[in-house]
Protein backbone atom coordinates (compact mmCIF):
# COMPACT_ATOMS: atom_id res chain seq x y z
CA UNK A 1 0.00 0.00 0.00
CA UNK A 2 1.29 3.16 -0.75
CA UNK A 3 0.81 6.89 0.90
CA UNK A 4 -2.56 7.62 -0.93
CA UNK A 5 -3.86 4.01 0.23
CA UNK A 6 -3.25 5.30 4.02
CA UNK A 7 -5.24 8.59 2.96
CA UNK A 8 -8.14 6.73 1.72
CA UNK A 9 -8.69 4.01 4.24
CA UNK A 10 -8.87 6.84 6.91
CA UNK A 11 -11.17 8.67 5.10
CA UNK A 12 -13.35 5.43 4.57
CA UNK A 13 -13.04 4.74 8.62
CA UNK A 14 -14.20 8.12 9.35
CA UNK A 15 -17.22 8.01 6.71
CA UNK A 16 -18.39 5.23 8.70
CA UNK A 17 -18.20 6.21 11.94
CA UNK A 18 -21.10 7.63 14.14
CA UNK A 19 -19.04 9.61 16.49
CA UNK A 20 -15.38 10.83 16.22
CA UNK A 21 -12.96 12.21 18.72
CA UNK A 22 -9.92 14.72 17.40
CA UNK A 23 -6.97 14.61 19.94
CA UNK A 24 -4.70 17.59 18.74
CA UNK A 25 -1.42 18.81 19.51
CA UNK A 26 -1.58 22.84 20.65
CA UNK A 27 0.98 24.62 18.80
CA UNK A 28 -0.02 25.91 15.25
CA UNK A 29 0.42 22.65 12.91
CA UNK A 30 -1.81 21.11 15.73
CA UNK A 31 -4.67 23.64 16.10
CA UNK A 32 -4.98 23.75 12.22
CA UNK A 33 -4.79 20.00 11.87
CA UNK A 34 -7.93 19.87 13.99
CA UNK A 35 -10.02 22.75 12.16
CA UNK A 36 -9.36 20.96 8.74
CA UNK A 37 -10.54 17.17 10.32
CA UNK A 38 -13.53 18.75 12.59
CA UNK A 39 -14.91 20.88 9.72
CA UNK A 40 -14.35 18.07 7.02
CA UNK A 41 -16.00 15.54 9.83
CA UNK A 42 -19.24 17.61 10.90
CA UNK A 43 -20.16 18.41 6.97
CA UNK A 44 -20.08 14.68 6.90
CA UNK A 45 -22.82 15.15 9.23
CA UNK A 46 -20.76 13.03 11.76
CA UNK A 47 -21.01 14.46 15.65
CA UNK A 48 -17.14 15.21 16.38
CA UNK A 49 -15.73 16.84 19.74
CA UNK A 50 -12.24 17.54 20.22
CA UNK A 51 -9.81 17.49 22.80
CA UNK A 52 -6.40 19.68 22.77
CA UNK A 53 -2.90 17.80 24.68
CA UNK A 54 0.38 19.63 25.10
CA UNK A 55 2.18 16.41 24.65
CA UNK A 56 0.66 12.64 24.56
CA UNK A 57 1.92 10.95 27.46
CA UNK A 58 1.03 9.07 30.75
CA UNK A 59 -0.51 12.43 32.46
CA UNK A 60 -2.52 13.58 29.55
CA UNK A 61 -3.79 10.27 28.75
CA UNK A 62 -6.66 10.54 31.14
CA UNK A 63 -8.13 13.32 28.75
CA UNK A 64 -8.81 10.70 26.01
CA UNK A 65 -12.45 10.38 26.79
CA UNK A 66 -13.04 5.89 27.37
CA UNK A 67 -16.01 5.83 25.21
CA UNK A 68 -17.33 3.97 22.09
CA UNK A 69 -16.19 7.22 19.19
CA UNK A 70 -13.34 6.92 17.06
CA UNK A 71 -10.06 8.52 18.17
CA UNK A 72 -8.23 10.62 15.71
CA UNK A 73 -4.67 11.50 16.98
CA UNK A 74 -3.39 14.36 14.86
CA UNK A 75 0.18 15.83 15.24
CA UNK A 76 0.65 13.35 17.59
CA UNK A 77 0.15 9.34 18.44
CA UNK A 78 3.34 8.14 15.94
CA UNK A 79 5.52 8.22 18.35
CA UNK A 80 3.37 7.09 21.76
CA UNK A 81 1.33 4.28 20.22
CA UNK A 82 2.55 2.10 23.22
CA UNK A 83 0.59 4.66 25.67
CA UNK A 84 -2.42 4.03 23.54
CA UNK A 85 -1.98 0.22 23.69
CA UNK A 86 -2.10 0.58 27.27
CA UNK A 87 -4.84 2.58 27.49
CA UNK A 88 -6.83 -0.34 25.56
CA UNK A 89 -7.41 1.35 22.30
CA UNK A 90 -7.52 -1.22 19.58
CA UNK A 91 -6.64 -0.87 15.83
CA UNK A 92 -10.37 -0.30 15.26
CA UNK A 93 -10.90 2.40 18.05
CA UNK A 94 -7.84 4.68 16.20
CA UNK A 95 -6.54 6.45 13.51
CA UNK A 96 -3.52 8.41 13.83
CA UNK A 97 -2.45 11.16 11.35
CA UNK A 98 0.73 12.26 11.65
CA UNK A 99 4.70 13.49 10.40
CA UNK A 100 6.60 12.62 13.03
CA UNK A 101 8.79 9.59 13.43
CA UNK A 102 6.65 6.38 14.15
CA UNK A 103 7.54 3.61 17.00
CA UNK A 104 7.63 0.37 16.42
CA UNK A 105 4.06 -0.97 17.98
CA UNK A 106 2.10 -4.76 18.46
CA UNK A 107 -0.69 -3.31 17.56
CA UNK A 108 -1.21 -2.31 13.95
CA UNK A 109 -3.50 1.14 14.24
CA UNK A 110 -4.60 2.96 11.30
CA UNK A 111 -1.76 5.24 10.80
CA UNK A 112 -1.32 8.15 7.94
CA UNK A 113 2.07 9.46 8.34
CA UNK A 114 3.83 11.02 5.08
CA UNK A 115 7.40 10.61 6.82
CA UNK A 116 7.82 6.65 5.76
CA UNK A 117 7.04 7.72 2.27
CA UNK A 118 9.59 10.18 2.08
CA UNK A 119 7.38 13.46 2.07
CA UNK A 120 9.56 15.25 4.73
CA UNK A 121 8.17 18.46 4.15
CA UNK A 122 4.91 18.32 5.25
CA UNK A 123 2.67 18.66 8.22
CA UNK A 124 0.48 16.68 9.98
CA UNK A 125 -2.08 19.64 8.63
CA UNK A 126 -0.95 18.86 5.57
CA UNK A 127 -1.88 15.16 6.00
CA UNK A 128 -5.18 15.71 7.46
CA UNK A 129 -5.86 17.61 4.58
CA UNK A 130 -5.57 15.27 2.28
CA UNK A 131 -8.30 12.90 4.07
CA UNK A 132 -10.63 15.95 4.30
CA UNK A 133 -9.99 16.32 0.33
CA UNK A 134 -10.84 12.63 0.01
CA UNK A 135 -13.64 12.81 2.03
CA UNK A 136 -15.36 15.12 -0.34
CA UNK A 137 -13.56 17.03 -3.05
CA UNK A 138 -15.77 20.52 -2.04
CA UNK A 139 -13.17 20.58 0.58
CA UNK A 140 -10.52 22.31 -0.80
CA UNK A 141 -11.74 25.78 0.78
CA UNK A 142 -9.70 24.20 4.05
CA UNK A 143 -6.76 23.99 1.94
CA UNK A 144 -5.99 27.68 3.17
CA UNK A 145 -5.87 26.40 6.65
CA UNK A 146 -3.63 24.01 5.86
CA UNK A 147 -1.13 25.71 4.40
CA UNK A 148 -0.93 27.75 8.12
CA UNK A 149 -0.48 24.74 9.40
CA UNK A 150 2.54 24.12 7.35
CA UNK A 151 4.09 27.34 7.62
CA UNK A 152 3.82 27.44 11.14
CA UNK A 153 5.66 24.34 11.58
CA UNK A 154 8.36 25.05 9.90
CA UNK A 155 7.93 23.67 6.60
CA UNK A 156 8.45 26.13 4.30
CA UNK A 157 11.72 27.33 6.38
CA UNK A 158 14.10 25.34 4.67
CA UNK A 159 13.44 25.65 0.91
CA UNK A 160 12.19 29.11 1.54
CA UNK A 161 8.36 27.98 0.25
CA UNK A 162 6.65 24.37 0.62
CA UNK A 163 7.53 21.36 -2.13
CA UNK A 164 6.24 18.57 -2.75
CA UNK A 165 2.43 17.51 -2.13
CA UNK A 166 1.86 20.35 0.12
CA UNK A 167 2.66 22.97 -2.51
CA UNK A 168 1.83 20.65 -5.51
CA UNK A 169 -1.28 19.33 -4.14
CA UNK A 170 -2.41 22.12 -1.39
CA UNK A 171 -0.99 25.62 -2.42
CA UNK A 172 -2.70 25.02 -5.62
CA UNK A 173 -6.00 23.58 -4.20
CA UNK A 174 -5.94 26.92 -2.32
CA UNK A 175 -5.43 28.84 -5.13
CA UNK A 176 -8.32 27.39 -6.82
CA UNK A 177 -10.32 27.92 -4.01
CA UNK A 178 -9.73 31.47 -4.11
CA UNK A 179 -8.65 32.11 -0.67
CA UNK A 180 -4.93 32.03 -1.51
CA UNK A 181 -2.49 34.26 -3.23
CA UNK A 182 0.99 33.00 -3.84
CA UNK A 183 3.78 35.36 -4.69
CA UNK A 184 6.73 33.06 -5.72
CA UNK A 185 9.71 35.45 -5.39
CA UNK A 186 9.04 37.84 -2.29
CA UNK A 187 10.99 38.60 0.64
CA UNK A 188 12.12 36.28 2.87
CA UNK A 189 10.73 38.08 5.86
CA UNK A 190 8.62 38.00 8.46
CA UNK A 191 5.52 40.47 9.79
CA UNK A 192 5.05 41.92 5.83
CA UNK A 193 1.48 42.20 6.93
CA UNK A 194 1.56 44.33 9.91
CA UNK A 195 4.91 45.57 11.22
CA UNK A 196 6.72 49.00 9.43
CA UNK A 197 9.22 47.68 6.41
CA UNK A 198 11.81 49.53 9.01
CA UNK A 199 11.10 46.66 11.76
CA UNK A 200 9.89 44.45 9.49
CA UNK A 201 13.79 43.91 7.90
CA UNK A 202 15.52 44.93 10.96
CA UNK A 203 14.23 41.95 13.12
CA UNK A 204 15.08 39.50 10.36
CA UNK A 205 17.93 37.15 10.48
CA UNK A 206 17.05 34.89 7.91
CA UNK A 207 19.31 35.93 5.73
CA UNK A 208 21.31 37.89 8.40
CA UNK A 209 22.46 41.11 6.41
CA UNK A 210 25.13 42.97 8.15
CA UNK A 211 24.25 46.67 8.71
CA UNK A 212 20.49 46.04 7.89
CA UNK A 213 19.60 42.85 10.79
CA UNK A 214 19.08 44.12 14.20
CA UNK A 215 19.55 47.55 13.24
CA UNK A 216 16.36 49.67 13.05
CA UNK A 217 17.48 52.94 12.70
CA UNK A 218 20.16 51.52 10.15
CA UNK A 219 17.34 49.96 7.94
CA UNK A 220 15.28 53.12 8.14
CA UNK A 221 18.23 55.54 6.48
CA UNK A 222 18.98 52.98 4.36
CA UNK A 223 15.46 53.29 2.83
CA UNK A 224 15.64 56.82 2.70
CA UNK A 225 18.56 56.28 0.64
CA UNK A 226 16.67 54.19 -1.77
CA UNK A 227 14.16 56.57 -1.83
CA UNK A 228 11.24 54.36 -0.23
CA UNK A 229 8.21 56.30 1.07
CA UNK A 230 7.98 55.25 4.56
CA UNK A 231 5.01 56.49 6.20
CA UNK A 232 1.84 58.26 5.23
CA UNK A 233 0.37 61.74 5.42
CA UNK A 234 -1.00 61.02 8.32
CA UNK A 235 2.34 59.44 9.84
CA UNK A 236 1.68 55.63 9.46
CA UNK A 237 3.69 53.42 8.61
CA UNK A 238 3.89 51.34 5.68
CA UNK A 239 3.78 47.48 6.03
CA UNK A 240 5.60 45.47 2.95
CA UNK A 241 2.65 44.26 1.41
CA UNK A 242 0.94 47.84 1.09
CA UNK A 243 4.35 49.59 -0.66
CA UNK A 244 4.34 49.68 -4.57
CA UNK A 245 5.56 46.73 -6.70
CA UNK A 246 8.85 48.73 -8.18
CA UNK A 247 10.02 49.84 -4.39
CA UNK A 248 9.69 46.19 -3.26
CA UNK A 249 12.03 45.67 -6.24
CA UNK A 250 14.47 48.03 -6.13
CA UNK A 251 14.54 46.90 -1.76
CA UNK A 252 15.64 43.56 -3.04
CA UNK A 253 17.77 44.37 -5.15
CA UNK A 254 19.51 46.87 -2.77
CA UNK A 255 19.70 43.81 0.02
CA UNK A 256 21.21 41.51 -3.07
CA UNK A 257 23.69 44.01 -3.31
CA UNK A 258 24.59 44.50 0.39
CA UNK A 259 25.00 40.77 0.96
CA UNK A 260 26.87 40.19 -1.97
CA UNK A 261 29.24 43.17 -0.78
CA UNK A 262 29.40 41.31 2.38
CA UNK A 263 30.74 38.26 0.85
CA UNK A 264 27.20 36.83 1.60
CA UNK A 265 25.09 34.10 0.10
CA UNK A 266 21.95 35.43 -1.20
CA UNK A 267 19.81 32.15 -1.29
CA UNK A 268 18.22 32.74 1.21
CA UNK A 269 16.75 36.91 0.11
CA UNK A 270 13.73 35.55 -1.56
CA UNK A 271 10.95 33.18 -0.37
CA UNK A 272 7.80 31.65 -1.77
CA UNK A 273 4.98 33.12 0.28
CA UNK A 274 1.31 32.32 0.44
CA UNK A 275 -0.95 35.39 1.40
CA UNK A 276 -4.77 35.46 2.33
CA UNK A 277 -6.45 38.54 0.45
CA UNK A 278 -10.08 37.79 1.93
CA UNK A 279 -8.85 38.50 5.07
CA UNK A 280 -8.48 42.51 6.26
CA UNK A 281 -5.24 43.90 5.64
CA UNK A 282 -2.88 44.76 8.16
CA UNK A 283 -3.80 42.28 10.59
CA UNK A 284 -1.86 38.99 11.48
CA UNK A 285 -4.55 36.81 9.08
CA UNK A 286 -2.98 38.49 6.33
CA UNK A 287 -0.21 35.69 5.82
CA UNK A 288 0.38 32.25 7.08
CA UNK A 289 3.48 33.08 8.97
CA UNK A 290 1.98 35.63 10.65
CA UNK A 291 -1.34 33.82 11.43
CA UNK A 292 0.41 30.59 12.56
CA UNK A 293 2.61 32.69 15.02
CA UNK A 294 -1.24 33.98 16.48
CA UNK A 295 -2.37 30.30 16.41
CA UNK A 296 0.84 29.64 18.34
CA UNK A 297 0.11 31.84 21.06
CA UNK A 298 -3.36 30.70 21.32
CA UNK A 299 -1.96 27.36 22.25
CA UNK A 300 1.28 28.23 24.03
CA UNK A 301 -1.01 30.20 26.68
CA UNK A 302 -3.29 26.99 26.98
CA UNK A 303 -6.36 28.63 24.55
CA UNK A 304 -5.93 26.66 21.37
CA UNK A 305 -10.04 26.17 21.36
CA UNK A 306 -9.67 30.30 20.27
CA UNK A 307 -7.23 29.65 17.60
CA UNK A 308 -9.76 27.01 16.35
CA UNK A 309 -12.35 29.51 16.17
CA UNK A 310 -10.27 32.04 14.14
CA UNK A 311 -9.54 28.91 11.84
CA UNK A 312 -13.52 28.72 11.40
CA UNK A 313 -14.03 32.22 10.86
CA UNK A 314 -14.73 33.62 14.31
CA UNK A 315 -13.22 37.29 13.72
CA UNK A 316 -15.49 38.46 16.69
CA UNK A 317 -14.85 37.54 20.40
CA UNK A 318 -12.31 34.95 19.77
CA UNK A 319 -9.65 37.31 17.40
CA UNK A 320 -9.85 40.28 19.99
CA UNK A 321 -8.67 37.28 22.67
CA UNK A 322 -6.01 36.08 20.37
CA UNK A 323 -4.67 39.22 19.28
CA UNK A 324 -4.37 39.63 23.62
CA UNK A 325 -2.53 36.59 23.64
CA UNK A 326 -0.34 37.60 20.76
CA UNK A 327 0.91 40.90 22.43
CA UNK A 328 1.43 38.88 25.54
CA UNK A 329 2.85 36.01 23.74
CA UNK A 330 5.75 38.59 22.00
CA UNK A 331 6.24 40.84 24.98
CA UNK A 332 7.06 37.13 27.42
CA UNK A 333 9.12 36.04 24.40
CA UNK A 334 11.30 39.19 23.96
CA UNK A 335 11.66 39.30 27.76
CA UNK A 336 12.88 35.65 27.63
CA UNK A 337 15.01 36.36 24.26
CA UNK A 338 17.38 39.04 26.23
CA UNK A 339 17.36 37.02 29.85
CA UNK A 340 18.96 34.49 27.40
CA UNK A 341 21.46 37.30 26.21
CA UNK A 342 22.10 38.70 29.52
CA UNK A 343 22.25 35.39 31.34
CA UNK A 344 24.92 34.16 28.61
CA UNK A 345 24.71 30.11 27.68
CA UNK A 346 27.59 27.62 28.16
CA UNK A 347 29.29 26.76 25.20
CA UNK A 348 30.54 22.64 24.43
CA UNK A 349 31.96 21.49 21.48
CA UNK A 350 29.03 20.69 19.85
CA UNK A 351 25.96 22.69 21.32
CA UNK A 352 25.21 25.50 23.28
CA UNK A 353 22.91 25.73 26.78
CA UNK A 354 21.08 26.96 29.59
CA UNK A 355 18.60 26.82 32.45
CA UNK A 356 16.38 29.43 32.59
CA UNK A 357 14.63 27.28 35.94
CA UNK A 358 10.44 28.56 36.36
CA UNK A 359 10.93 32.12 35.12
CA UNK A 360 9.44 30.78 31.78
CA UNK A 361 6.30 29.14 30.63
CA UNK A 362 7.51 25.29 29.30
CA UNK A 363 5.83 26.12 25.76
CA UNK A 364 7.74 29.05 25.12
CA UNK A 365 11.18 28.49 25.52
CA UNK A 366 11.74 26.73 22.55
CA UNK A 367 10.65 29.76 20.55
CA UNK A 368 12.97 31.72 22.50
CA UNK A 369 15.62 29.50 21.87
CA UNK A 370 15.22 29.22 17.94
CA UNK A 371 15.33 33.42 18.32
CA UNK A 372 18.53 33.53 20.47
CA UNK A 373 20.53 31.50 17.92
CA UNK A 374 21.09 34.54 15.38
CA UNK A 375 22.32 36.75 18.66
CA UNK A 376 24.44 33.57 19.60
CA UNK A 377 26.82 31.47 17.85
CA UNK A 378 24.28 30.45 15.44
CA UNK A 379 26.86 27.35 13.89
CA UNK A 380 26.25 25.24 17.34
CA UNK A 381 22.35 23.50 18.38
CA UNK A 382 21.23 25.68 21.25
CA UNK A 383 19.53 23.62 24.23
CA UNK A 384 17.41 25.23 26.86
CA UNK A 385 16.00 23.44 29.95
CA UNK A 386 13.28 24.71 32.45
CA UNK A 387 11.10 23.46 35.19
CA UNK A 388 7.56 21.55 34.43
CA UNK A 389 5.31 23.05 36.72
CA UNK A 390 2.75 19.54 36.40
CA UNK A 391 5.50 17.79 37.61
CA UNK A 392 8.72 18.96 39.91
CA UNK A 393 10.61 15.82 39.26
CA UNK A 394 10.86 16.36 35.89
CA UNK A 395 12.64 18.33 33.07
CA UNK A 396 11.06 20.32 29.71
CA UNK A 397 14.29 20.56 27.31
CA UNK A 398 14.09 22.11 24.15
CA UNK A 399 16.68 22.29 20.98
CA UNK A 400 17.07 24.50 17.88
CA UNK A 401 19.37 24.95 14.83
CA UNK A 402 19.47 26.15 11.72
CA UNK A 403 19.20 24.92 8.26
CA UNK A 404 22.60 25.46 7.36
CA UNK A 405 23.32 23.29 10.74
CA UNK A 406 21.38 20.59 9.38
CA UNK A 407 22.85 20.77 6.31
CA UNK A 408 26.10 19.32 8.06
CA UNK A 409 24.22 16.56 9.27
CA UNK A 410 22.61 17.13 12.05
CA UNK A 411 19.20 15.93 13.52
CA UNK A 412 18.13 17.29 16.90
CA UNK A 413 15.04 14.80 16.88
CA UNK A 414 17.07 11.86 16.40
CA UNK A 415 19.37 13.46 19.04
CA UNK A 416 16.76 13.89 21.87
CA UNK A 417 15.13 10.86 20.75
CA UNK A 418 18.27 8.34 21.49
CA UNK A 419 19.70 10.54 24.71
CA UNK A 420 16.20 11.09 26.45
CA UNK A 421 15.38 7.00 26.11
CA UNK A 422 18.62 6.14 27.96
CA UNK A 423 17.28 8.43 31.09
CA UNK A 424 13.84 7.20 31.05
CA UNK A 425 12.60 10.03 29.01
CA UNK A 426 11.14 10.53 26.09
CA UNK A 427 11.68 13.62 23.28
CA UNK A 428 10.90 13.91 19.51
CA UNK A 429 10.00 16.65 16.85
CA UNK A 430 12.60 17.45 13.79
CA UNK A 431 16.15 17.75 12.81
CA UNK A 432 15.85 21.54 13.00
CA UNK A 433 13.89 21.68 16.38
CA UNK A 434 13.05 19.47 18.74
CA UNK A 435 11.94 18.39 22.39
CA UNK A 436 12.21 16.14 25.39
CA UNK A 437 11.15 15.11 28.60
CA UNK A 438 13.89 14.03 31.01
CA UNK A 439 14.13 13.60 34.90
CA UNK A 440 15.69 16.74 36.83
CA UNK A 441 18.13 14.35 38.20
CA UNK A 442 20.03 14.02 34.89
CA UNK A 443 19.73 17.54 33.44
CA UNK A 444 23.72 18.26 33.07
CA UNK A 445 24.34 14.51 32.66
CA UNK A 446 22.12 14.48 29.83
CA UNK A 447 23.33 17.61 27.97
CA UNK A 448 26.32 16.18 27.74
CA UNK A 449 25.32 13.07 26.51
CA UNK A 450 23.46 15.62 23.58
CA UNK A 451 26.56 16.89 22.97
CA UNK A 452 28.03 13.85 22.35
CA UNK A 453 25.35 12.55 19.98
CA UNK A 454 25.68 15.44 17.80
CA UNK A 455 29.76 14.89 17.32
CA UNK A 456 28.75 11.72 16.44
CA UNK A 457 26.35 13.30 13.68
CA UNK A 458 29.18 15.78 12.95
CA UNK A 459 31.38 13.15 12.41
CA UNK A 460 29.49 10.70 10.36
CA UNK A 461 28.90 13.74 7.70
CA UNK A 462 32.45 14.75 7.71
CA UNK A 463 31.19 17.74 8.37
CA UNK A 464 32.12 20.09 11.67
CA UNK A 465 30.50 22.99 12.89
CA UNK A 466 33.63 25.46 12.97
Amino acid sequence: MGFCDDVKAAAEQIAAAPEITIISHIDADGISSEAVLSQAISRQGIKVKSVFVRQLEPLTMPQVPSDPSLKIFSDLGAGQQNLLAERGLTEKDVIIVDHHVSQPAEIAYTQVNCLPYGFTRMSAAGVCYLIAKELDGANIDLAKLAIVGNVGDMMAREKCGLVGPARDIIVEDGIKSGNVEVRKKDLNCYGTATRPVHLSLAYNDDPFIKGISNNPEGTRQFLKKLGIRQQTPDGRWFVWEEIAVEDRRKIISALAEQLIANGDPVDRLLAETYGFPDEIPRTPLRNAQEYATMLNACGRWSKPQIGGAILRGDRGPAYRDAEHMLNNHRAIIRNLLQYIIDTGVKELDNLQWLHVGGRYPDTIVGIGAGMALSKLNSKKPILIMCEVPEDTNLTKVSMRTTERVVEQGIDLQQALSDASAEYGGGGGGHKIAAGAYIPKTAEEEFVYRVNRILGEQFAAAGSGHS
